[in-house]
């Protein structure tokens, strides 16, 4: 029986899990250039510059390339859930922010003469753009290759 403490010896894992916090630390570090202030929310927020989902599944696809060879079945697998992870942060991810932030905006105009109707605004930063997704892809890829010697 394997011990538990193994996961801290599986370099894919943590490589992906490394590209991963890198994306959410470069998300402030890009808070900070866009509006000049730190915001400590993005480093827990979803959405933003550059997809850390992206990232982590990028670098968890590319070290089991890396790794088992890619033309194994767990490249192929990893892979193929790499892309529907992606594909849901810019795509249906991204439609249910906007549709919550044109809900907000009927709920404010509906409702700005009562006061007494306080409902939680619906959060409208869920997904990614295309470009933040391909972002923390190329992240996830540099982050993957250059730890190659780790694997």
């Amino acid at each position: 029986m394997q011990d538990i403490s193994d996961i801290f010896h599986n370099s894919v894992l943590l490589i992906a899990l490394g590209a991963c916090f890198l994306a959410q630390a470069l998300k402030l570090v890009v808070e900070l250039a866009q509006n000049r202030q730190f915001n400590w929310l993005v480093l827990v927020e979803t959405g933003g510059m550059p997809s850390s989902h992206s990232a982590l599944v990028t670098a968890l696809a590319a070290g089991t390339g890396q790794t088992l060879g890619w033309s194994s079945p767990f490249f192929a697998a990893t892979t193929i859930f790499a892309v529907i992870v992606m594909y849901d942060a810019a795509g249906v991810r991204q439609a249910a922010g906007k549709q919550a932030k044109l809900l907000n905006q009927i709920t404010d105009e509906l409702f700005s003469e009562k006061p007494e109707f306080n409902e939680d605004r619906l959060k409208e930063l869920l997904g990614h753009t295309p470009i933040q997704v391909i972002a923390g892809s190329i992240l996830g890829l540099l982050v993957s290759y250059l730890a190659a010697p780790a694997y």
